[in-house]
């Protein structure tokens, strides 16, 4: 008669869900990776090749025409340069991707993120590589992938890539398709009040026509015309 002691151990059943949960954590873990490898290998690629935007390849997804013609920052209008860095961001040539003065005032803001808060670099990485619209996340996405791309392009080929994606009407996107669109002419003929007009419609291109101006829009743009004066001492990192 054997005893308690003496009985053959039963081996003890292993259930698969520790392995499972494994395989679930490390994936998990692996797709913010290739993510963030994807965006800097393409960041890389696009410090020579100009990018499309996010809405333009949404255009193109679903088959909608796409205007756009991509030229380097010396056939553009310094005139428009000086608009549109008066407009969107006097200190792009001081901060390194971010303004962190107004990122804290966008912080202690009680309506939300701010579009005030957002450089003409958070603006192109949201261009390129995010989606458009009022968001924490693409907010918190946007602030590192800022430092990163003012650190690998630059200034003047983060201006030239926000340049040639930005929107300026319904499929219309860059300054010479902007340009050749609203005026008839090149990006690099634009006068000082065209290029006021096209930057003041920035804000949002599709309510705001540069070509069809409202007498609100010809306000803005007579005063960011007026102040066109005040960047040309800060844009010692364009040339």
């Amino acid at each position: 008669m054997t005893t308690a002691q003496e009985r053959p151990l039963h081996p003890v059943k292993r259930t698969g869900r520790p392995r499972r949960l494994r395989r679930l954590v490390g994936l998990v873990l692996l797709v913010p990776s290739i993510v963030l490898g994807l965006t800097l290998t393409l960041a890389l690629v696009y410090s020579a090749v100009t990018p499309p935007s996010t809405l333009m390849l949404g255009r193109w997804l679903t088959l909608r025409p796409v205007t756009r013609e991509a030229v380097p920052l010396e056939r553009i209008s310094p005139s428009l340069v000086q608009a549109v860095l008066t407009s969107e961001d006097q200190r792009f040539c001081l901060h390194h991707g971010i303004d962190l003065g107004a990122l804290r005032d966008a912080i202690d803001d009680e309506d939300g993120p701010s579009r005030g808060a957002s450089t003409i670099t958070m603006q192109t990485v949201k261009n390129v590589f995010l989606w458009p619209g009022p968001s924490y996340l693409r907010k918190a996405l946007e602030i590192p992938l800022a430092v990163v791309v003012d650190a690998l392009w630059g200034k003047r080929r983060t201006l030239e890539i926000y340049l040639n994606v930005a929107e300026w009407g319904d499929g219309i996107y860059g300054a010479q398709a902007a340009a050749r669109h609203w005026f008839r002419k090149d990006a690099r003929d634009l006068t000082r009040p065209e290029s006021a007009l096209l930057a003041a419609s920035l804000p949002n291109p599709i309510l705001r026509s540069a070509g069809r101006p409202t007498p609100a829009l010809r306000r803005i743009a007579s005063r960011i015309q007026g102040r066109l004066g005040q960047v040309e001492g800060l844009m010692g990192c364009l040339r």
